[in-house]
């Protein structure tokens, strides 16, 4: 009797990781140099941005995606900040707008133009001041409307309403040293930290409690992160005892042993986790390291399986990862990282090798989309909602992107209804009924415009049943190919 060795089925176990062509890189980049554990690289769908190094005050580079090659050492950078750039993150809501945060003790929020910046950019949207030292972290609510979230070395959390250009909730008094990093859950309903105490904790941000702690996470003294994956539970890096990297995965029903925990090696930059809750595969890169590691997480033991590592020879300074409905599903590719050089940005492509051409359902379940599933109101008011989710199946294109509008509340006259959010521009005042709206020919005008209106919603009605037919009918082509293939037809 033969005994085989059962190699464990994983629709992922040949993925591979392959730079892209030099021509498609971003090159003549001075990548800042500043000192902290950020990633110094955000990407989405349509712009790629880079913390660059910038003599007095701090900078970021946005480019269109398009735009590679040699970058232009005058090309026009984003430079509000009086002090160096720590964090940038992309709002998931709207891809024309990003925030960033500063050793100035602000977090800003820009509008980028459509096209990418033909001059820089010195005015942000809105200016959100709260924190008394620098501020390293800032991460979008991932289904609430204008929701952000900074944490700063005064190791203080604040919730912003951004299209209020208000704090929300402060949270002071639940971190005692330096917050490394911090992860909204699935939902955000909640999010977890991880401390230089060595502890991970887990927040209800709106209540300002504490929903669970493990103290001594990782027992090594050197920085952790912490992130919550889909199903709730908690992944971590960190160091051991003996300065030893690992991961560790964990139930925040259970906190007093790790479901899981691995060692990997002795080297001693912090490790950097990407997770992709679609396909429940963590990619970890640790800061001046050449390569990337990355593992499948599942429901049975040993919970976390090592799949494969990406090598190349240069070190990374940083790494962006591209939201899922930015990558390029004809080719099967999983994964998009943006790794930082010295003086450049490269592009790395994940892709699971496959012989069909047709869309792969598997690789591809339902992501989340751009639209925001809850207003900053609601969320406030103790809704919570799950990301609305988009098919890759059709080459989706993405609605109009709506201007960020900020309508400050006016702190004297609370007794009047509160302003709505996005209904008036930055200072300024809230509309008012005018005395033309009051006329026949204020009507008469309302009435055209209800007209083109429904004209243009019976359109949008007769694309969609279009959209809908050549979609069905896309689907029996597929099924007949696979027929004719698989040889039944």
């Amino acid at each position: 009797m033969s005994f085989r060795k059962v190699v464990r089925q994983s629709k992922f176990r040949h993925v591979f990781g392959q730079p892209v062509k030099n021509d498609q890189c971003y090159e003549d980049i001075r990548v800042s140099r500043v000192t902290w554990d950020s990633t110094f690289c955000a990407v989405n769908p349509k712009f790629l941005a880079v913390i660059v190094e910038a003599s007095g005050g701090g900078a970021f580079l946005v480019l269109p995606l398009s735009k590679t090659g040699r970058i232009d050492k005058a090309y026009p950078t984003v430079c509000g900040h009086t002090g160096p750039v720590l964090d940038i993150d992309w709002c998931p809501h709207n891809d024309e707008v990003i925030a960033s945060s500063s050793e100035d003790c602000t977090v800003m929020v820009w509008q980028i133009p459509e096209n990418g910046l033909t001059s820089p950019l010195t005015e942000p949207v809105v200016v959100l001041e709260g924190h008394t030292k620098r501020v390293g972290i800032i991460a979008w609510h991932p289904t609430a409307r204008n929701v952000l979230l900074s944490a700063g070395c005064d190791n203080v959390v604040l919730i912003w309403n951004v299209g209020t250009a208000e704090e929300l909730y402060r949270l002071d008094s639940l971190h005692p040293d330096l917050i490394y990093n911090v992860s909204w859950n699935r939902n955000g309903s909640l999010f977890c930290s991880a401390c230089k105490d060595k502890s991970v904790r887990i927040i209800d941000p709106r209540r300002g409690t504490l929903v669970a702690e493990r103290e001594k996470a990782h027992e090594g003294a050197r920085p952790m992160r912490a992130i919550f994956l889909a199903d709730g539970k908690v992944f971590t890096t960190g160091f051991s005892r003996m300065s030893e990297r690992q991961l560790a995965l964990w139930d925040p029903e259970n906190l007093e042993e790790p479901m899981a925990l691995q060692e990997l090696d002795s080297s001693n930059g912090a490790l950097l986790p990407f997770y992709d809750p679609d396909t429940s595969v963590v990619y970890v890169c640790g800061k001046g390291d050449s390569s990337i590691r990355y593992f499948e997480i599942t429901e049975e033991p040993p919970y976390i399986h090592f799949l494969n590592t990406f090598t190349s020879k240069e070190p990374q300074r940083g790494m962006g990862s591209m939201p899922k409905r930015g990558l390029e599903v004809s080719k099967c590719e999983i994964a998009r990282f943006y790794k930082l050089h010295e003086r450049k940005c490269e592009p790395i492509v994940m892709t699971v090798p496959r012989k069909s051409d047709l869309f792969q359902d598997d690789l591809y379940p339902d992501t989340a989309g751009p639209e925001a599933a809850l207003e900053a109101e609601e969320w406030v008011s103790g809704r919570d909602a799950d990301p609305i989710l988009i098919s890759l199946r059709e080459a989706y294109v993405p609605s109009k992107q709506r201007d960020l509008k900020i309508s400050r509340r006016n702190v004297l006259s609370d007794s009047r209804p509160a302003v709505a959010p996005g209904s008036s521009r930055l200072g300024a005042p809230a509309s008012t009924t005018t005395a033309a709206d009051a006329t026949p020919s204020g009507s008469l005008a309302r009435a055209g415009e209800a007209g083109k209106l429904e004209e243009v919603m019976q359109e949008l009605r007769a694309l969609r049943a279009l959209v809908k037919e050549q979609g069905e009918r896309i689907c029996r082509l597929e099924e007949q190919l696979g027929r004719m293939e698989n040889g039944d037809a």
